[in-house]
Protein backbone atom coordinates (compact mmCIF):
# COMPACT_ATOMS: atom_id res chain seq x y z
CA UNK A 1 0.00 0.00 0.00
CA UNK A 2 2.95 2.30 0.65
CA UNK A 3 4.11 2.45 -3.26
CA UNK A 4 0.06 3.20 -4.05
CA UNK A 5 0.06 6.54 -1.97
CA UNK A 6 3.15 7.28 -3.09
CA UNK A 7 2.66 7.11 -6.76
CA UNK A 8 -0.68 8.48 -5.73
CA UNK A 9 1.25 11.51 -4.33
CA UNK A 10 2.67 12.25 -7.85
CA UNK A 11 -1.28 12.21 -9.75
CA UNK A 12 -3.57 14.11 -8.28
CA UNK A 13 -4.70 17.14 -10.26
CA UNK A 14 -2.12 20.22 -9.55
CA UNK A 15 0.00 18.42 -8.43
CA UNK A 16 3.79 17.04 -10.15
CA UNK A 17 4.57 20.39 -11.74
CA UNK A 18 7.62 19.91 -13.68
CA UNK A 19 9.92 22.77 -15.17
CA UNK A 20 10.83 25.00 -15.51
CA UNK A 21 12.93 23.16 -18.58
CA UNK A 22 13.33 19.62 -18.90
CA UNK A 23 17.57 19.05 -19.95
CA UNK A 24 18.70 16.27 -22.39
CA UNK A 25 20.35 13.36 -20.84
CA UNK A 26 23.49 14.03 -22.73
CA UNK A 27 23.62 17.96 -21.31
CA UNK A 28 24.92 17.38 -17.55
CA UNK A 29 26.13 14.90 -15.68
CA UNK A 30 23.48 13.94 -13.24
CA UNK A 31 25.62 11.82 -10.23
CA UNK A 32 26.19 15.22 -8.24
CA UNK A 33 23.77 17.97 -8.52
CA UNK A 34 22.50 19.79 -5.58
CA UNK A 35 18.66 19.73 -4.54
CA UNK A 36 17.67 22.55 -2.60
CA UNK A 37 13.61 22.61 -1.89
CA UNK A 38 12.19 26.35 0.37
CA UNK A 39 9.16 26.51 1.06
CA UNK A 40 8.47 30.52 1.73
CA UNK A 41 11.59 31.25 1.50
CA UNK A 42 13.52 28.68 4.18
CA UNK A 43 15.24 25.76 3.36
CA UNK A 44 13.46 22.58 3.91
CA UNK A 45 15.82 20.28 2.00
CA UNK A 46 18.60 20.14 0.65
CA UNK A 47 21.04 17.08 -0.90
CA UNK A 48 22.62 15.99 -3.51
CA UNK A 49 21.92 12.99 -6.29
CA UNK A 50 24.58 11.45 -5.06
CA UNK A 51 22.84 10.92 -1.92
CA UNK A 52 20.10 9.45 -3.86
CA UNK A 53 19.76 5.48 -2.94
CA UNK A 54 20.29 4.50 -6.16
CA UNK A 55 22.16 6.29 -9.16
CA UNK A 56 20.59 7.15 -12.52
CA UNK A 57 22.13 4.68 -14.55
CA UNK A 58 20.74 2.02 -11.87
CA UNK A 59 17.79 3.78 -12.14
CA UNK A 60 17.39 3.90 -15.50
CA UNK A 61 18.52 0.33 -15.95
CA UNK A 62 15.94 -1.44 -13.44
CA UNK A 63 12.70 0.47 -15.05
CA UNK A 64 13.66 -0.57 -18.71
CA UNK A 65 13.88 -3.65 -17.20
CA UNK A 66 10.08 -3.93 -18.21
CA UNK A 67 9.50 -0.69 -19.85
CA UNK A 68 10.04 1.05 -22.79
CA UNK A 69 12.11 4.11 -22.30
CA UNK A 70 11.50 6.31 -24.90
CA UNK A 71 13.41 9.70 -26.01
CA UNK A 72 11.95 12.08 -23.13
CA UNK A 73 10.67 9.87 -20.94
CA UNK A 74 11.12 11.31 -17.38
CA UNK A 75 11.98 9.05 -14.75
CA UNK A 76 10.39 10.71 -11.02
CA UNK A 77 12.97 9.34 -7.99
CA UNK A 78 11.27 10.77 -5.10
CA UNK A 79 12.39 13.59 -2.30
CA UNK A 80 16.06 13.99 -0.47
CA UNK A 81 15.15 13.88 3.80
CA UNK A 82 13.32 16.38 5.17
CA UNK A 83 9.44 15.29 4.28
CA UNK A 84 7.28 17.66 5.82
CA UNK A 85 5.21 14.99 7.69
CA UNK A 86 8.19 13.62 9.57
CA UNK A 87 9.46 16.59 10.85
CA UNK A 88 9.10 17.52 14.06
CA UNK A 89 7.10 19.61 14.32
CA UNK A 90 5.42 18.40 11.28
CA UNK A 91 5.18 20.76 8.50
CA UNK A 92 2.37 20.88 5.98
CA UNK A 93 1.83 23.43 2.96
CA UNK A 94 -1.12 25.53 3.41
CA UNK A 95 -2.71 28.05 0.88
CA UNK A 96 -0.37 30.94 0.25
CA UNK A 97 2.69 28.93 0.66
CA UNK A 98 5.54 29.23 -2.34
CA UNK A 99 6.94 25.77 -2.86
CA UNK A 100 10.48 26.37 -5.12
CA UNK A 101 12.53 23.34 -5.97
CA UNK A 102 16.26 23.82 -7.57
CA UNK A 103 18.34 21.31 -9.32
CA UNK A 104 22.21 22.58 -10.06
CA UNK A 105 22.34 23.01 -13.76
CA UNK A 106 18.34 22.85 -15.03
CA UNK A 107 16.88 25.17 -13.08
CA UNK A 108 14.37 26.50 -10.37
CA UNK A 109 10.82 25.84 -10.18
CA UNK A 110 8.53 28.04 -8.02
CA UNK A 111 4.55 27.60 -7.38
CA UNK A 112 2.18 28.41 -5.19
CA UNK A 113 -0.04 26.52 -3.01
CA UNK A 114 -3.67 26.91 -3.57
Amino acid sequence: WLSYILIRGKSFDTFLPLGPSITAAWSLDPSDLRIVTEVNGQIVQESSTKDMIFDVPTLINFCSMDTTLMPGTIILTGTPAGVGYVRDPPLYLKAGDRVSVQIEGIGKLINPVA
